[in-house]
């Protein structure tokens, strides 16, 4: 659902202001127009695919901690498919069309390979929606380029899992990470203010899914209020 370049490593960032309304809708608003808001609806159960044992330790450790924060669940296992939540790191695209039943998962794939490649892309994400509209799987394709190899592995999969935990634009972080750097040769943490939000898509009272740019009102309501 998104065919994306964007940069891992954060320059130092003071841009930790409140997000305005218009701001937040705009971070539910694809490329089209459509507002499109959705989290998750079922308990999230990773799998990993194609790295060390010891990166796959700090990616789950990732998505343990941004499901804490959002206040949501994980799983052992999902009753319809097992795990849904896929994450692959590879070399190249091209590997895409080599690996098993993965057109199953990702139905006209040379079609997305293609695009992949020809926009340069290091990261690509695909998801499922129950009939709720709510996240129930997510595909997650990291390519290993230059810049994803200087990353480090921390804020690769903290960056990755924040993307997926909540259906953003196709176009939300373009102009800007969701993580900064508070310190030069520091690590990169996640935007407070992309905390609050993430916290307030799950609040109990939301919806699972919202297409109404209504909902960013709703949205602002529930972030903590600047003292």
């Amino acid at each position: 659902m998104g065919v994306t370049r964007l940069t891992l490593l954060p320059m130092t960032d003071a841009t930790l202001d409140p997000l305005s309304p218009a701001e937040i809708e705009a971070l539910f608003t694809r490329a089209d127009g459509q507002y499109l808001f959705a989290r998750w609806g079922r308990p999230i159960v990773p799998v990993v695919f194609g790295v060390e044992d010891q990166t796959v330790s700090i990616l789950k450790g990732a998505i343990e901690a941004v499901v804490a924060l959002a206040g949501h669940k994980m799983a052992e296992t999902d009753p319809e498919l097992g795990a849904n939540l896929m994450v692959f790191f590879i070399r190249d695209w091209s590997e895409l069309v080599d690996t098993p039943n993965l057109d199953r998962l990702l139905p006209d794939l040379p079609g997305i390979v293609a695009r992949l490649q020809e926009a340069d892309a290091n990261q690509y994400r695909s998801f499922r929606f129950d009939e709720a509209g709510g996240i129930k799987a997510a595909f997650v394709f990291v390519r290993m380029d230059s810049e994803m190899r200087d990353a480090p592995a921390e804020t690769i999969a903290l960056s990755q899992m924040v993307q997926t935990i909540l259906l953003w634009s196709d176009t939300a972080f373009l102009g800007a990470s969701p993580l900064a750097v508070l310190q030069e040769g520091g690590p990169a943490m996640l935007k407070p203010q992309i905390a609050d939000l993430i916290r307030a898509g799950y609040d109990p009272v939301m919806p699972v899914a919202a297409t109404d740019p209504s909902h960013a009102l709703r949205l602002v309501a529930r972030l903590p209020r600047p003292s």
